[in-house]
């Protein structure tokens, strides 16, 4: 090993030393864990001397996401700082000073510089840090109800708290009086703890809790206590038994408000609704009749659908504070080891001896999860703080330093290196010329001539007396200016208007101000979904019925949508619904109390007295849902079709049938707003409620379900229609399409009607046979709905005979309760009853995007930018995002690797391997030995498992020139085949290899620490500037782990902005924040320190070449003021004023030309190229201002009285020379000059000019100085005025030179465009961009596409399917919990979307870009199912034609 690469390796370990590491606390291996209820702990737990065992102490549920505390902030902080050579060379330095032999100065003015520089630093690191306290402390003291009383003990050991940098906080909870109940923008004192990151819902706002000590009882026999006076209330909330302390004197089981921090593994918990979850418990009882509890995961996993949870079955019985605290219910409860999946749990409970019963995920609410639709909820807590799965998904506060930075400290070890050459030729030279001058008698030897002087000795004190006088080189100054100037991007950013979000009143915010040059080197963006892209919200826009489209009518532009509909023409009498309605009242039918002081924990209170969806007068809008569906044909349909002669035609039959199965098929809870009376409907997905929001727009009112019994209203009935509920045959991915299967009672048709929804070609294929002129209308209407970017959905119906019925329900009663195969068996018997369908019709949904995110991907794409999307979404609804964003454009080729546990697929790694052979054979991916090594043969590189064509229920259509179209690649990736691409070097080799290729990449069923894990995987594989954005907790890894990290204040709270560097309230500010201020910011930044190199060496320069002539003795040949100010006051403002002000090109043009990044992004403005051209010229310079003026005086000075031996007269016309050079070389190297560059050069100029003539002007008597009455020569001497006007335009006439030749014959693409520009200030540049951008800036514009649906084609390398679908929507969860629950009457529901391929939006105003055909051409593919394929397939379409070349 050379010793070269030596030093790089010794220097790559310094540059990535971690300073995290010696401050983080490393955990051992976590045994799995028992949690004992009411039960002792065993005598294993205990050591010889009766102390619990650390493995069996937990963790407590205090998450402190801050870096410092109290005692590690100096250490930390000090070693973070020190990570820059330039301040350990300073320090050096400093230290040196305080030796009387080396001062030059006085020792505290030379170390205050560096002083001030920590000092700043540590400030702001301090004051953000701060901040997260804050957070910290928020969500630390939110309360939530934990079981109190004598009788109960929680025996299970916890760790103690830890201290944190902020002392210990007391929650004030008593408002104000007079002060509203309600939260408000403008309550300062919940603003702050939500601006810290606390959870609203962990807020107390109730005023049940203001003035009382916490206690809740649900005894029925018992009242609750009093409100204590306003004079005991701090000492309820910190004294004894207070809310902060957990020792509870009250001897009655009971609820006591209590911190999350001081939550305990084995506490009872009761959780209210639209409370947090603040720990991760399983639950035991809830107040739904089957014990159901829904939360809201879009904190975890990024959904905002809500999710069911069920309670464990023998553990129902725990609904009352003394059963929980009850001795006699003993239990335990077997854990695994805590996990970051957050799919899995395998638990047990244990009730006796060998009674054990399951628990798995289902029966878990984990901590960042909130309770919605449910009254309250009692569980146990199994895993608490670091132990909980979102803060195992969640990484350390990272210290991140920009890439500027980093590529400084090589700049700065190489200007020490050069000062040390400096010292070295000094000390040797100096040592030699001392050793053969000595005896000579030198003039500079005098009273050096002592027995005991050693020229070398006095070599090794030039050595250091060296290093101190070309100090400079590594100037002080530069760090501080670099922390001022992006201070000022920081509040620049702020203030710029146009990343301002009028509707939420929120500019973007810099929160790391060490970042602003990172936004403009952004190589790869890695993007949440939900929130992020998308607003979660629908809109039903179209629908075909009967072979009859409905587009809806146009939405008004200035009519805000109302929020609650009146129901008309329908009887809501007492006496009428009594008539329709029997049974119980609806357990979904309005939404229980939060209170807990009634004697039925059950109870609630209605304030209109409305508590039944069947007596509500009007439809609330749905959450999720933007507007109503609203169409004037539709509804004069519908009224005809209702009249009384019209009630048997065929479309009026249609309308009914199409209606009805949307409001019927489908999990939707249904409550009654207490605020209006009116159904407010509560789905687990934003598309769902817009189905079922739809249907009662158009008058088909879904009222709930009792048990097993549907409640629909509709335009066809004067009464409210009921049906009873049978089966519900769920959705999973093989079968694309749900089903329910009902009877309606109360009438003499007892048919049994089985409603369908789902993809288009999965119901065309079970359609009965003819009816061809309506399967081709609605065909034709798909394509439609598809090609503007819909989610479309097919409806169809069947009369099921009762003898089949039964015959089936037995079968699928066997299937149910299989123990071996039985969702396999349930697969194969539900599609037994789906046949001889009849087609009703199809919807068209849309799914609002955020404002701008398809212009904003398609400039971001344009700006060279690769953008990788990653979602906690399944793969459809992935993949339909990404056509709707322009990630996936209209002819890409897709690419799908996906792992499970499915036989017939082929490993991810061979999946990855074919995808290379298939689509980038030209590649040399295949060459790769750490490749090859994997590959069994060269024919066959899947060895046993080879690319085959697999039956996965649905017709596949396969595409002949699939990997030959125009378009790029993007590849498409789930989370299970990333645990296995991410689980070892070789899989993750050949994944970044493959990944490369492509234009975009989605990962899809992700958690959040494999988001994070991709981030790295990218970051130090590829070495790449990596950004990530998200708006919600499962995103903080992610963020944390990226380059730069950007947080979205959304739908979703204040997580991801609290670990975020930059917060922004839209994701089209993304583009405006990088194009432009990263752009601006790292040209700023790089420019100005290249610019301060340059100076730096202008000054040592110098000094270093009068070393000839002063016997190599390291003496200064400027008057020592003029070294000292150099850098601070002389040269400072330029440099200054070009990091705030300059910009290569404006803001609009930034915007308008995305491609004008790429200089920004390949790193231009900042290199080892660029930095050493400038020290470069900063020598020439040097050079040209010693030589030139020593040769121009004869002597040091221009007298001729014969004393000539007065140095500063020659050096001070060096001095101003250098000085006035070094800022017109500044001034020429900036782009824009404006006011303050003018202002800038002219201060300095006019600064050394009067300084000197005021400087040499001081009399001794006022204080002694060494250059009194120079100016009397100075100013005078024509040496000085000639010597001046010579030395400038030779020093700067190269760099002039340099400049003009690259502009006129080797101009870049900001020349071109700032000089048309110039030509023309109103030029418009959008109009260039869509003729083609910069390759041309006069190309003539591309011909128009013309209008088409979606046609790209994917590839599932797990099957070796090669396939077109078209759109098509439909939300349920795979498996799901909540099916199998309104199977089973349980109350289990859980919905996800399964949204369509969506084709590229038509408003897109960039053009296409295609890779070169030499990147796309694959090996033609050798399967013989190209063969197999018939010209149409058997939903009638044609292979769409290959698009026109343009």
């Amino acid at each position: 090993m050379s010793p070269f690469h030596r030093i790089a390796v010794w220097y790559n370990k310094l540059a990535d030393f971690n300073v995290e590491s010696l401050f983080s606390r490393k955990r051992h291996a976590i045994p799995p864990r028992t949690v004992f209820v009411h039960q002792p702990l065993p005598a294993d737990y205990y050591d010889q001397k009766q102390r619990i065992k650390k493995e069996h102490l937990y963790t407590t549920n205090q998450v402190i996401t801050s870096k410092y505390t109290v005692v590690t902030f100096v250490p930390r902080n000090l070693l973070e700082q020190f990570r820059r050579i330039a301040n350990v060379f300073f320090l050096a330095i400093a230290i040196m000073q305080f030796f009387s032999i080396f001062s030059t100065v006085s020792p505290g003015l030379v170390i205050l510089p560096l002083i001030v520089v920590i000092g700043i630093t540590g400030i702001k690191d301090g004051y953000e840090d701060i901040k997260r306290h804050q957070s910290d402390r928020a969500v630390n003291y939110s309360l939530t109800r934990v079981l109190a009383g004598e009788e109960w003990v929680n025996t299970n050991p916890m760790e103690p708290k830890t201290k944190t940098f902020m002392k210990g906080f007391v929650p004030r909870f008593r408002r104000k009086k007079g002060a509203s109940t309600k939260r408000s923008k403008g309550t300062s004192g919940e603003v702050e703890m939500l601006a810290g990151g606390a959870p609203p819902e962990g807020i107390p706002v109730d005023p049940q809790y203001e003035d009382f000590s916490g206690r809740e009882y649900d005894d029925a026999d018992v009242a609750q206590p009093p409100p204590q006076s306003e004079e005991h209330h701090h000492g309820l909330l910190t004294g004894e038994g207070g809310i902060l302390h957990r020792h509870h004197s009250d001897s009655r089981p009971h609820w006591r408000l209590t911190t999350w921090e001081n939550i305990q593994v084995g506490d009872f918990v009761k959780i209210m609704d639209n409370e947090a979850i603040p720990a991760d418990v399983m639950i035991c009882a809830t107040s739904e009749e089957e014990n159901v509890a829904f939360v809201e995961t879009k904190s975890l996993d990024g959904e905002t659908n809500l999710k069911s949870r069920s309670a464990v079955p023998q553990l129902t019985h725990f609904r009352y504070a003394a059963e929980c605290a009850n001795p006699r219910n003993d239990f335990r409860v077997d854990c695994d080891r805590p996990d970051t999946n957050l799919y899995k749990l395998n638990a047990a409970l244990v009730l006796g001896e060998d009674d054990k019963y399951p628990i798995d995920i289902q029966n878990m609410l984990l901590r960042g999860t909130v309770l919605r639709n449910t009254g309250w909820v009692i569980g146990v807590v199994l895993f608490t703080g670091q132990d909980t799965k979102i803060v195992m998904n969640s990484g350390n506060t990272p210290s991140k330093r920009s890439k500027v930075e980093r590529q400084m400290n090589p700049q700065v070890f190489i200007n020490l290196t050069i000062l040390a050459i400096m010292g070295m030729v000094l000390g040797i030279v100096d040592a030699v010329l001392e050793q053969r001058n000595f005896d000579r008698n030198a003039p500079w030897e005098f009273m050096a001539t002592q027995d005991d002087d050693n020229p070398h000795i006095n070599g090794l004190i030039t050595f250091i007396f060296a290093l101190i006088t070309f100090q400079n080189i590594v100037p002080i100054s530069l760090y501080i200016s670099i922390e001022g100037v992006r201070t000022v991007q920081a509040l620049f950013i702020y203030f710029d208007r146009e990343m301002y979000y009028e509707k939420t009143d929120q500019p973007t915010l810099a929160r790391s101000w060490n970042l602003s040059d990172d936004l403009g080197q952004i190589e790869y963006i890695f993007s949440d979904k939900t929130g992020t892209l998308t607003q979660n919200a629908m809109v039903f826009q179209e629908c075909s019925i009967g072979g009859k489209a409905y587009r809806g009518d146009p939405e008004p532009e200035n009519e805000s949508e109302e929020e609650v509909t009146k129901v008309e023409g329908m009887d809501m009498s007492v006496e009428h619904l009594t008539k329709v309605s029997s049974g119980p009242d609806s357990a979904s039918s309005s939404r229980p109390s939060s209170g807990g002081n009634g004697s039925d924990p059950v109870s609630s209170v209605d304030k209109l007295a409305v508590a039944d969806p069947k007596e509500a007068t009007g439809v609330k809008l749905s959450e999720g849902v933007l507007r109503r569906f609203r169409d004037s044909e539709l509804k004069k349909d519908i009224e005809e079709a209702s009249g009384e002669n019209a009630g048997n035609s065929a479309h009026a039959r249609n309308l009914n049938g199409f209606w009805q199965t949307l409001a019927l098929c489908h999990t939707v809870l249904t409550s009654v707003d207490p605020e209006t009376g009116a159904i407010e409907y509560k789905a687990q997905s934003p598309d769902e409620a817009a189905l079922v929001q739809a249907a009662a727009d158009v008058g088909f009112i879904f009222r709930g379900r009792d048990r097993d019994i549907l409640s629909l209203s509709t335009p066809f009935s004067e009464a409210i229609e009921q049906y009873e509920l049978l089966n519900v045959l769920e959705f999973n991915s093989t079968r694309k399409r749900m089903s329910v299967v009902i009877r309606k009672i109360g009438d003499d048709d007892k048919r049994i009607f089985l409603l369908t929804k789902g993809a288009d070609n999965v119901i065309f294929e079970r359609l009965m046979p003819g009816g061809e002129e309506l399967k081709k209308t609605t065909e034709q209407h798909l394509a439609e709905f598809a090609s503007e970017g819909l989610r479309t959905l097919t409806l169809a119906f069947r009369v099921v005979p009762d003898e089949e019925y039964s015959q089936w329900a037995q079968r699928y009663a066997e299937a149910s309760v299989a123990l071996d195969e039985r969702e396999e068996r349930v697969f194969a018997v539900s599609g037994e009853l789906e046949h001889d369908l009849r087609l009703l019709g199809a919807t068209a949904i849309e799914d609002r995007l955020q404002d701008g995110v398809p212009d904003t991907i398609a400039d971001l794409k344009l700006a060279g930018i690769k953008i990788w999307v990653l979602t906690g979404d399944k793969l459809e609804t992935a993949i339909a995002i990404g056509h709707s964003t322009n990630l996936i454009g209209r002819e890409d080729n897709i690419i799908i690797i996906r792992g499970g546990d499915d036989p017939n697929s082929r490993p991810i790694y061979s999946q990855m391997l074919g995808a290379v052979e298939e689509f980038f054979p030209e590649s040399n991916i295949l060459k790769d030995e750490r490749i090859h090594e994997n590959m069994q043969t060269t024919s066959n590189p899947h060895g046993q498992y080879p690319l085959q064509r697999v039956n996965t229920g649905v017709t596949d259509i396969v595409g002949r020139d699939n990997g030959e179209r125009p378009g790029g690649t993007v590849l498409v990736i789930d989370g299970a085949a990333l645990e296995y691409a991410l689980s070892d070097e070789q899989h993750k080799h050949l994944l970044l290899r493959l990944a490369t290729q492509c234009e975009a990449v989605i990962c899809c069923r992700v958690s959040p620490l494999q988001k994070a894990l991709i981030v790295k995987l990218v970051k130090d594989g590829l070495g790449s500037m990596t950004l990530a954005i998200g708006d919600g907790a499962n995103d903080v890894s992610m963020i944390q782990a990226a380059d730069v990290g950007v947080g979205i204040s959304g739908e979703e709270g204040l997580q991801a902005v609290n670990s975020s560097d930059y917060a922004i309230a839209q994701f089209r500010f993304l583009k405006r924040l990088l194009l432009v201020h990263g752009h601006w910011s790292y040209s700023r930044n790089g420019n100005m320190i290249v610019n301060f190199f340059y100076k730096v060496i202008v000054n040592i320069g110098v000094l270093w070449w009068f070393q000839i002539y002063c016997a190599w003795s390291s003496q200064y040949v400027f008057e020592y003021t003029y070294v000292l100010f150099w850098n601070s006051f002389f040269t400072v403002a330029p440099v200054i004023v070009m990091g705030l002000f300059d910009r290569p090109v404006d803001d609009h043009v930034l915007m308008a030309l995305p491609e004008l990044y790429r200089h920004s992004r390949e790193g231009e403005y900042f290199t080892m190229k660029l930095f050493l051209i400038y020290m470069f010229d900063g020598l020439y310079q040097a050079t040209v201002v010693f030589f030139l003026l020593l040769y121009t005086y004869f002597t040091s000075t221009s007298r001729s009285d014969g004393y000539a031996v007065y140095i500063y007269e020659f050096s001070t016309t060096m001095a101003v020379a250098a000085v006035m050079i070094a800022t017109l070389y500044n001034g020429i190297q900036t782009h824009t000059w404006t006011s303050w560059v003018f202002w800038a050069l002219g201060v300095e100029i006019a600064l050394i000019w009067i300084y000197t003539a005021a400087y040499d002007a001081i009399k001794p008597s006022w204080f002694t100085t060494p250059v009194y009455g120079n100016n009397h020569y100075l100013f005078t001497s024509a040496y000085f005025w000639l010597g001046i006007l010579l030395v400038i335009p030779i020093a700067l006439l190269p760099r002039l030179a340099a400049k003009a030749y690259k502009f006129l014959l080797f101009p870049s693409d900001v020349d071109r465009v700032r000089y048309l520009h110039k030509l023309d200030p109103n030029r418009d540049f959008t109009r260039d961009q869509k003729n083609g951008g910069l390759d041309d800036l006069m190309r003539q514009p591309s011909r128009p596409r013309t209008r088409q649906s979606f046609v790209g084609n994917r590839t599932d390398m797990s099957t070796g399917t090669q396939s077109v679908s078209h759109g098509f929507d439909f939300s349920m969860e795979e498996n799901g919990v909540a099916l199998r629950r309104l199977q089973s009457n349980l109350s289990e529901r859980q919905m996800e979307r399964q949204p369509t391929k969506r084709r590229r939006m038509a408003s897109s105003l960039m053009p296409h870009f295609s890779l070169p055909r030499s990147i796309r051409r694959k090996k033609p593919p050798m399967s013989p199912l190209r063969d197999e394929v018939d010209p149409e397939d058997d939903e009638g379409h044609a292979p769409a034609p290959p698009p026109s070349s343009q």
